[in-house]
C-alpha cells in the first residue's frame, strides 16, 4: 500500500510517495498542471503494483484538474478538508512550511488515515456549470449595486432630489436624456412638460404632467455641485452605460441558468416549494450539487455549515451551542434569502414556516428560529431529490 501526497498550487504541485509504514519510497518531487506531468504521475504510481491512495488538500478550485484527470485515469483519490489537514500537520511542535514538507505531512496523513479516507466523487459536470454561473450572476449583481450607488451619488451632484421623485427603471433612462438640472431649466416649463411627456410615451411609460411639473420644480429649487459641462455629461451617461452594461451580463448569465436547470430532474420538485422561485430554486441546486455526494440529510446540514455539534464532558453539557459555519457560505446565504421569503409570505401550507412559527412560540429568537427553519427546508429538500433519485 503507497500514500501519495499531493501539496497542490496554482499551476504545479509537490508529490511525495511512501508505503504504509511511513517509509519515504519517492523524495518530494514537483509536477506541471499538464497531460504529460500527469500521465508520468499516473504511469509512476502504477508501476508500484500495489494499491495507491493519492490524498490532497481541497484548495478552491486549483486541486480541480489534478483530481479530475487523476480520478479519469482510474486512480484512487481522496480530497481532504483544509482545516482536518492544518489541524493534523500543528500536532508538531516545530512548524515549518513548504511545499516538500507538506506533501509528506499530506502523505503521512493518507498512511495515518488509510481506511477513513473516502474516495472523491466526481459530480456530473452540470452541476459545475451551473455552480460557476450561479456564483458569476450573484457577483454581477454585486457590481450592479456597486455601480447604482455609484450614480446616485453622482445624480446628488448634477439633479439634486431627483431619486425622490422617479423609479429606478425610469431614473436611468431619464438621466441619460436630461443629464442635468441646467438642461431642464434652459427649456422652460411647458416645453419641458411637453418634451417629458412626449419622452415618456416612447419609452412606454405612462404620460404624466404632473410627475414633468415635479421633476421641473425640482430642478428651480435644487443647487447642483458640478457644472453642466462635457466632463459631467460623460461620467454620468458612462455610469448609466455601466450599470445596463452589467444588467445585460447578468441577464445572459440567467437566461444560460434557466436552460441548464431545464436538464435537471430536481429543479421542478425545488420550483414547487413554497416561497422558492426560478432563481433562487437554480441557486440552491447549484450550491447542494449532486445529491449523491451526501450520504444522509445531516452530510447536507454539515456541509451548509448550520450543524451544531454535541459538547459534554462529565457533568457539564453545553445546551446554547453556535452553528459551526464550517462549510458552503454560498448555501447559507441563499437558504437564508428563501427563508426570509418564506416569513414574508406566511405560507399556512409551508412545513418551513410551521417550523418556524413552533420555534418562534418556544421562544426561541428570530434568528435561531431561521437557523431551524432552513435545518428543515435542507431536510426537505434532501428527502425528496433522494426520492427522486431512489436513493435509500
Amino acid at each position: 500500500m503507497i500514500s501519495v501526497g499531493i501539496d497542490v498550487s496554482k499551476k504545479k504541485s509537490t508529490v511525495c510517495i511512501m508505503d504504509h509504514t511511513g517509509k519515504t519510497l519517492r523524495a518530494p518531487f514537483d509536477i506541471r498542471h499538464t497531460v504529460d506531468d500527469l500521465d508520468k504521475l499516473v504511469s509512476l504510481v502504477e508501476s508500484y503494483n500495489t494499491e495507491a491512495r493519492v490524498v490532497l488538500e481541497a484548495t478552491g478550485h486549483y486541486h480541480l484538474p489534478v483530481t479530475n484527470y487523476l480520478v479519469k485515469s482510474d486512480i484512487y483519490v481522496s480530497c481532504i478538508n483544509a482545516l482536518q489537514m492544518k489541524m493534523f500537520s500543528s500536532q508538531n511542535l516545530r512548524r515549518a512550511k513548504t511545499d516538500n514538507i507538506d506533501s509528506r505531512k499530506i502523505a503521512e496523513y493518507g498512511t495515518k488515515n488509510w481506511y477513513d479516507l473516502k474516495p472523491y466523487y466526481q459530480e456530473e459536470e452540470k452541476y459545475g456549470e451551473l455552480r460557476m454561473l450561479s456564483r458569476q450572476y450573484d457577483k454581477k449583481t454585486e457590481l450592479i449595486v456597486t455601480e447604482k450607488v455609484n450614480l446616485t451619488n453622482i445624480l446628488d451632484m448634477v439633479m439634486p432630489g431627483i431619486k425622490l421623485i422617479l423609479s429606478d427603471e425610469k431614473l436611468l433612462e431619464f438621466a441619460e436624456k436630461y443629464i442635468h438640472y441646467e438642461n431642464i431649466i434652459k427649456m422652460g416649463e411647458k416645453k419641458f412638460s411637453a418634451h417629458y411627456c412626449k419622452w415618456a410615451n416612447k419609452k412606454g411609460y405612462r404620460m404624466n404632467e404632473r410627475k414633468a411639473s415635479e421633476i421641473y420644480a425640482s430642478a428651480q429649487n435644487g443647487i447642483p455641485v458640478l457644472p453642466n459641462t462635457p466632463s459631467t455629461k460623460i461620467v454620468v451617461r458612462e455610469a448609466i452605460h455601466m450599470i445596463f452594461s452589467i444588467e445585460k451580463s447578468r441577464n445572459t448569465i440567467l437566461t444560460q441558468m434557466k436552460e441548464l436547470c431545464n436538464t435537471i430532474p430536481e429543479y421542478e420538485i425545488v420550483k414547487d416549494m413554497p416561497s422558492v422561485g426560478e432563481i433562487t430554486g437554480a441557486k440552491l441546486i447549484a450550491e447542494v450539487g449532486d445529491i449523491h455526494r451526501f450520504h444522509s440529510k445531516h452530510a447536507l446540514i454539515a456541509y451548509a455549515g448550520i450543524d451544531v455539534p454535541p459538547y459534554d464532558s462529565g457533568e457539564f453539557s453545553a445546551n446554547n451551542r453556535k452553528i459551526t459555519k464550517r462549510g458552503n457560505s454560498y448555501l447559507r446565504k441563499i437558504g437564508y434569502q428563501i427563508i426570509l421569503s418564506v416569513i414574508r409570505n406566511k405560507s399556512d401550507k409551508s412545513p418551513v414556516y410551521e417550523y418556524y412559527t413552533k420555534k418562534r412560540n418556544e421562544g426561541k429568537p428570530a434568528k435561531k428560529a431561521m437557523i431551524a427553519a432552513l435545518n428543515k427546508l435542507l431536510r426537505i429538500y434532501y428527502g425528496k431529490v433522494s426520492e427522486l433519485y431512489s436513493i435509500s
